[in-house]
């Protein structure tokens, strides 16, 4: 079959249990970016079945957050938090922005590619940084090796670099990481909230959740961290 760049693909090798965008192909090797998870691969075009018929579900995601957020702020008044997202994804940022937007969040949004960010961290005065992408993490090596993971490394400095703005955790809320990112080093690196200490997918609003969620509670209040994180998509 002849495949294209933007169509829509699983892998026959892992029982089409995700769904890809094809991002490139050279030399019979498509490479490939998760629709809905923050991941990045690559595959034979032989392993590949196109998709079709497959929809998002960003409009449900939205609506169901809309609706905890009503509760949420029907006890309070609420001057929300700025947000500062930072993603190497400029349609998973889209996607994110929208959301933001949906819940009454102030945020900026910036597409830098992973390897940049570090080197491009702006000023605009945010109380929250999501800096995010796609990643991916190589069993075959060790897990302490940082050439384990596609992007942690570049995550990790670029939370350095923001440290270097704010380097108290309870002024400037960091969320970091994406599929699969090596959690330990992103949480020594300085973020307060990263994916993931299993290794496993997030979804692409995932992260966005997480900062709006954030971005609405009282700053004299412990975040409810189960409560949080059955927001997200996937839960815990």
């Amino acid at each position: 079959m002849n495949y294209k760049i933007g169509d829509l693909v699983s892998r026959k090798s892992h029982n089409r249990d995700v769904v890809f965008k094809i991002i490139k192909i050279e030399n019979n090797i498509a490479y490939l970016t998760g629709l809905n998870y923050r991941l990045c691969a690559d595959a034979l075009l032989s392993d590949l079945v196109l998709e079709k018929d497959y929809e998002m579900e960003d409009e449900l995601i939205i609506r169901n957050n809309i609706r905890d957020l009503k509760i949420d702020r029907s006890r309070y008044f609420y001057i929300p938090g700025k947000v500062l997202h930072i993603d190497g994804d400029s349609g998973y940022l889209d996607r994110c922005m929208k959301f933001y937007k949906s819940m009454g969040v102030k945020a900026n949004g910036l597409t830098i590619n992973e390897s940049e960010i570090s080197s491009k961290i702006y000023d605009y005065r945010p109380d929250i940084i999501v800096i995010t992408g796609h990643d991916d993490f190589y069993p075959k090596k060790k897990q302490d090796d940082t050439h384990s993971y596609e992007n942690s490394n570049n995550f990790a400095e670029a939370i350095r670099e923001a440290r270097k703005y704010e380097k108290n955790q309870d002024k400037l809320i960091i969320i970091a990481g994406a599929c699969q990112s090596n959690y330990e080093e992103l949480i020594k690196a300085g973020a307060n909230f990263a994916s993931s200490p299993k290794r496993v997918n997030i979804h692409a609003l995932d992260p966005a959740i997480i900062a709006s969620a954030i971005a609405f509670s009282d700053k004299n209040q412990s975040i409810d961290l189960i409560q949080l994180i059955e927001k997200t998509k996937y839960g815990s």
